[in-house]
């Protein structure tokens, strides 16, 4: 389930959940402070470590003073302090914040640290609004020195936990500008919520890793700064970035330096590896690892099961997934040689070798052949992960019956954790969803309830989806109504996604802003789809400028990042009304922003070309495009600035070759249809034949022009001509007669005419 939470703090933190438009959000940022006074982490007691502090000194030629001295403070401030250091201590955090608040003054730095920690360890959306809010005021008055690593570090914990990962990456990188080393626990947590993230997480988590490391190097004498070097959980939480991303050398480079931090991988580590062979299509390679940390004494975990299940079923072989989860089900240990013998025929590696040359140091596969399987060191039962896995595989295959008849084996099942749970039920409430019978669908929540285990957020937005595909929008609303107010549960973003992307598929606009304004009056922070979502709401209804001041609060929201689609919908706003001046302009903002036009952003400025009838407009579109079709060299590649090559669809060429048709720009036409038939793409002759007709069948038959403009026409007939010819029809080049005309008239194409 998806927590919601409140943006991060502003000045005016009342007015973001009652203002629609606009709303503005601050980000976290951290001064160059003197060195910290502490480095325990996870701890609400505060120590000092000398031998930190020392380092931290060592390194800096200067120590900046504070920019904002404290002010005179009254004689009854030293005991507030000694109250609110009395109530951290008896962990009255709540009365704590309320003294905090009442008071004008700060606390001393010992008091603000522990206030920090103490809220950000709580990890409730309350403590760390908080805690940001003392952040904020620090900021603000220039007394972020004031706080210590312990309390920096646990609310970088915090923050990523609260999913603010953009939130938590900055205090990480703002301790490391101010010379202060995280401790491993705070740095790898945020490592770990980016390696997961969506967009550019993985490889922020990489850059993260890097940094932290290449501080840590830094230092001759480690045990100064034992508490920040990586541990196993911050190199599985890296590796885990690698897998995620497909990158199998760095992959390895992050692997060989585990030792050098005397760190050993244990069985988290080798399933991120089982992941990394699936995410890069080795199938042969899954049995390997599971010989290989059977090998090394790492004993199997039942996730490392369940990843092995999971890897077969994505590959789509759920031949051997059965034979896997069925030896799990009789008690066998030896599952490597089940596998090996289901692996026999399998993937050629000659396509792979590059890879395997790779993965050769770190699954010596060619010695693992020689060895005679090993047995398991204890017997696994399947559970409920396992067999829903599986479940899922037989609904992606679209096999609905196996998936209904796994659900009642896993009721049958003795073992009480082999029952199906709720991801089980709502499982086959996807399936049967995704097969159209909702109301099947609705009977199998209504089961889930009578059996006790009732639906939850997750199995609500699948019936929410199912409802809006199927454009029952009504019922959606009704489904969302039944989730409040009957079984409790709070929509979160995802639902108002659904919602408002059902409100646009019954062309709902002014509904899916009320469902938008709605979500963010909840204190539920917009994604990126949310925002290109009702974007796209006033792009087909034709309102670009409601659509743009959308756009506009995307560009403010440092939470999410504007990506091509939002560029490329707000393009398509103004070219659905033939706006194509507006188009460029934000064409050129694209630009700006490091984003080159892609083959979606062609097609909508093409089609906007078309509805204005501005053909000379189409003869620059296609000259760009040519040039970005155009094979590029060596020379070319290595130069960053320039825009990557495209390969045009037949959407974007269709059009651009119906417009210059339509205005006898035969010679582009041939270069547009030309390039459609490299591409594989077979033109639509009949259509260009059928315009030519029935535009330019009695073109030059004026007797009377200038020299100049009798050359001009001269060269556009022999273009003419030429399309003619690739048409097929009667043209100049067979040397003949080609007429519209009833016999006995003259023909229109006459040399006289000319």
């Amino acid at each position: 389930m998806n927590t919601r939470f409140p943006p991060p703090p502003s000045s005016s933190c009342s007015s973001a959940t009652s203002t629609h438009f606009p709303l503005a959000f601050t980000t976290f940022t951290l001064l160059r402070t003197p060195p910290p006074s502490s480095t325990s982490i996870f701890t609400v007691t505060t120590t000092t470590t000398n031998k930190f502090t020392s380092l931290v000194r060592a390194e800096r030629t200067t120590t900046p003073a504070p920019i904002n001295p404290t002010p005179s403070l009254p004689p009854n401030h030293h005991s507030e302090d000694l109250a609110l250091l009395s109530l951290l201590r008896q962990r009255k955090t709540d009365e704590a914040w309320l003294l905090y608040s009442q008071s004008a003054y700060l606390p001393s730095p010992t008091c603000l640290s522990r206030l920090v920690s103490q809220l950000s360890y709580k990890n409730t959306p309350e403590s760390f609004s908080r805690a940001q809010s003392i952040i904020s005021r620090l900021r603000h008055e220039r007394q972020l020195h004031r706080l210590d690593s312990n309390a920096l570090g646990l609310l970088a914990v915090s923050a990523g936990k609260s999913g603010h990962t953009l939130y938590a990456v900055s205090i990480i990188k703002s301790m490391l500008r101010s010379n202060y080393l995280p401790h491993v626990k705070a740095w790898s947590a945020v490592v770990s919520r980016l390696s997961g993230s969506p967009d550019n997480g993985p490889n922020d988590a990489i850059k993260l890793y890097q940094s932290v490391i290449k501080r840590v190097r830094r230092v001759e004498d480690r045990t100064l700064v034992a508490h920040s070097c990586p541990d196993t959980a911050a190199f599985n939480a890296v590796l885990n970035a690698c897998a995620n991303l497909g990158d199998v050398r760095r992959f390895c480079q992050v692997f060989d330096e585990m030792p050098e931090w005397v760190v050993l991988p244990d069985a988290l580590t080798y399933n991120v590896v089982i992941k990394l062979c699936a995410r890069v299509d080795r199938k042969d390679l899954l049995v390997c690892v599971l010989e290989l940390m059977v090998s090394k004494g790492v004993e199997p975990c039942i996730t490392t099961l369940h990843s092995l299940v999971a890897a077969y079923v994505g590959f789509g072989d759920l031949g051997t997934a059965e034979k896997l989860v069925q030896a799990l089900r009789e008690g066998r240990r030896d599952l490597c040689r089940v596998l090996r013998d289901a692996n026999v025929a399998n993937v050629d590696e000659d396509g792979n070798k590059q890879e395997y040359d790779v993965f050769e140091k770190l699954i010596p596969k060619s010695k693992i052949d020689n060895w005679e399987p090993p047995l398991l060191p204890k017997v696994y039962s399947p559970d409920s992960r396992i067999y829903t896995t599986l479940m899922k595989g037989y609904m992606k295959a679209g096999r609905l019956s196996d998936t209904v008849r796994m659900l009642e084996a896993m009721r049958r099942e003795k073992d009480s954790g082999s029952h199906p749970d709720h991801v089980s039920y709502t499982t086959v409430i996807s399936a049967l969803v995704k097969a159209g019978s909702m109301d099947k669908a609705r009977q199998v929540l209504a089961e889930m309830t009578r059996m006790g285990i009732p639906g939850n957020l997750v199995t609500f937005n699948i019936l929410l989806k199912g409802y809006c595909q199927q454009l029952q929008v009504d019922r959606a609303k009704d489904l969302i109504r039944e989730m409040t107010d009957v079984v409790g549960i709070l929509p979160d973003v995802v639902s108002y996604n659904t919602i408002i992307d059902g409100c646009i598929l019954v062309d709902d606009s002014a509904a899916a802003l009320a469902y938008f304004n709605e979500m963010r009056a909840q204190g539920i922070a917009p994604t990126k789809i949310s925002y290109t979502t009702l974007m796209k709401a006033f792009a087909l209804s034709g309102q670009p400028k409601l659509a743009n001041k959308v756009f506009e609060e995307m560009l403010k929201d440092p939470r999410v990042k504007v990506d091509q689609v939002a560029w490329n919908m707000l393009v398509e706003g103004y070219c659905r009304l033939g706006l194509i001046d507006e188009a460029k302009i934000v064409v050129e903002r694209m630009r700006e922003h490091g984003f080159h036009p892609n083959v979606s952003t062609y097609g909508s400025l093409a089609n906007g070309i078309a509805l204005a009838r501005k053909p000379g407009e189409a003869l620059l579109l296609w000259n760009e495009v040519k040039e970005r079709c155009a094979p590029r060299g060596d020379e070319d590649s290595s130069i960053s600035s320039l825009p990557p090559p495209i390969k045009p669809d037949e959407g974007l060429l269709d059009t651009l070759a119906d417009i210059c048709v339509r205005a006898a720009f035969f010679r582009k036409a041939l270069e547009i249809v030309a390039c459609m038939e490299e591409n594989g793409i077979s033109p639509n002759k009949t259509k260009y034949t059928r315009i030519y007709v029935e535009m330019h069948s009695r073109m030059f038959t004026s007797k009377h022009a200038s020299k100049a403009r009798q050359d001009r026409r001269r060269e556009k007939k022999r273009a003419a001509e030429a399309f003619k010819f690739w048409l097929g029809m009667p043209n100049e080049y067979y040397a003949t007669e080609w007429s519209l005309n009833p016999p006995g008239r003259q023909d229109d194409y006459g040399s006289d005419s000319i």
